[in-house]
């Protein structure tokens, strides 16, 4: 069968050629009587079977050669397309280590820095509310003394152009506005004084205040009260007119303090915005560089236990093939030696001389006959089993020993046994050499399909990892846009605020205006 040839043809040639050699006496007897009809002496046709199983063997280990070679040419370049493989994940993996680091340290710092600026506008907010509220105060309390100024300069012009317009003598309800001014609290004590002193002059009487006809106030003696009235008025004219510039200042400083604060805020917010999308940024390219050397360390893990396994299974499969080659040598050798041996003159001499008239004799003589085949190959069989003793010791194996005190002894009977029980054990060999090979087979065959399957999926990673940078990169734009968007509708609301408040402000004084006129 051909699973029965194939076990043979892994079977060792020198069993196969020991086996030949056994069965060389054995054969001997039927062959001569064939051989006498065809005209061929047994010898030949023993050194045809023998020649036949040296090139025989000989086609084998050059087919084991060439195998053998092409198989090593695969372990040799799988090896070192596997080791350049490594080593570039190698090098991937130190510079995705390196870069993560990176990353990391780029991420912290970003985070200090924008605590940093949350800090920085915390500080800025509340130092605007502060100084509006300051400011608040400071508009409160210039409001109350600008009204005050504004009531007391009024009162005295009014009082100063009544005392004025008299050039005769005035009646005592002419005192009324005068009289008004003490209740001023601008006024001056020593001022409301001499106002008093200037009403009191032109009171009446007790006695006269029934029967006597309205009186005049006083003469008209009233230039010195006027004076002094003049000089207050331009006092407070011009003190009025100081806390208007200094109320014009604290505004001016306060609206370029808002100014400056507005402007750190908006570039710290600004700032920590950018910063804040650079660090996204840097935590994700962080994450793909994980994912990335988590791919990577797994595939070279991978990859380096297969190239492990197909360095044993390569050296010892170089190995089998080594010890394999020395056999099928030391069997072509020993091959050879026998064919020198059988196709000496000593045993081809007595062969051509004897096995033909032997052949010819009749069935009567064939004890004699066996006695002459027995003396014909006793030389011959001598020689075969000293020289597998002698192989022996130089190879140290005890079987070849055993063998050739087995032929020496009993070769048709021993021999066969002692040789088949050899040819079974290396039968049995031969099967658990080839359900190696085919384990190894189906190990590589599984390793190429998982290695398939793991690039296949690496590739798909790597295609919706592209993908979703893509998209992110989309977000990324959107979020600029928009983010500009509301930079600009708070630019403008800022403005329109601005406008409005003047307005107001604009507004408020025309109505205070209208309402002081």
């Amino acid at each position: 069968s051909d699973k029965m040839q194939r076990v043979l043809a892994m079977t060792p040639l020198w069993a196969l050629t020991l086996s030949a050699l056994s069965h060389t006496v054995a054969a001997t007897v039927v062959v001569e009587k064939r051989s006498a009809r065809s005209g061929v002496t047994p010898v030949q046709k023993v050194i045809e079977l023998m020649e036949g199983m040296l090139a025989k063997g000989k086609a084998e280990k050059h087919d084991e050669q060439v195998q053998f070679a092409a198989y090593k040419q695969f372990c040799d370049d799988t090896t070192v397309e596997k080791k350049r493989a490594i080593e570039e994940a190698n090098e991937k993996i130190e510079v995705l280590k390196a870069d993560i680091e990176k990353y990391t340290a780029t991420a912290a710092k970003l985070t200090e820095e924008i605590a940093a600026h949350d800090e920085d506008i915390s500080v800025w907010k509340g130092d605007q509310k502060a100084a509006t509220k300051v400011r608040e105060l400071e508009k409160a309390d210039y409001d109350a003394m600008h009204a005050d100024y504004s009531e007391s300069i009024d009162a005295l012009e009014r009082a100063i152009a009544v005392l004025k317009k008299q050039a005769y003598d005035r009646k005592q309800a002419s005192f009324t506005q005068v009289a008004a001014l003490q209740k001023l609290s601008l006024i001056p004590e020593s001022a409301k004084r001499a106002i008093d002193a200037f009403v009191q002059q032109g009171e009446p009487t007790d006695g006269l205040e029934v029967s006597a006809p309205e009186a005049y106030g006083y003469e008209f003696q009233s230039h010195g009260v006027i004076e002094m009235l003049e000089k207050l008025l331009d006092k407070f004219m011009a003190e009025r007119t100081d806390l208007e510039k200094t109320e014009m200042n604290s505004k001016h400083a306060y609206d370029m303090l808002m100014q400056d604060l507005t402007a750190q805020i908006e570039q710290a917010t600004q700032d920590r915005e950018e910063k804040a999308e650079l660090k996204a940024k840097t935590l994700q390219a962080k994450a793909d560089a994980t994912g990335d050397l988590e791919d990577t360390t797994t595939t070279r893990d991978a990859d380096q236990k297969y190239l492990d396994d197909l360095t044993a299974t390569c050296e010892q499969k170089a190995t089998d093939f080594e010890s394999r080659q020395q056999l099928r040598a030391e069997e072509i050798e020993a091959i050879e030696k026998a064919i020198e041996i059988i196709s000496s003159s000593s045993v081809k001499g007595h062969a051509e001389t004897y096995l033909p008239t032997l052949a010819q004799q009749s069935a009567g003589s064939s004890t004699a006959l066996a006695m002459l085949r027995a003396d014909a190959h006793n030389n011959a069989q001598a020689r075969v089993a000293q020289y597998l003793s002698k192989r022996g010791k130089e190879l140290g194996s005890r079987v070849l020993s055993a063998l050739s005190v087995r032929v020496s002894d009993d070769p048709f009977r021993k021999v066969k046994k002692m040789i088949k029980d050899l040819i079974v054990r290396l039968m049995e060999e031969a099967n658990e050499e080839a359900e190696h090979k085919g384990w190894c087979d189906t190990e590589l065959s599984t390793n190429e399909q998982t290695r398939k399957e793991k690039t296949a999926a690496v590739e798909m990673l790597h295609a919706e990892i592209d993908e979703l940078e893509a998209s992110i990169a989309k977000l990324t734009e959107d979020i600029e846009e928009l983010t500009k968007a509301v930079a600009a509708l708070d630019a403008a609301m800022a403005e329109a605020t601005k406008l409005r408040q003047e307005e107001k402000a604009k507004n408020m004084q025309t109505i205070k205006d209208s309402q002081e006129a």
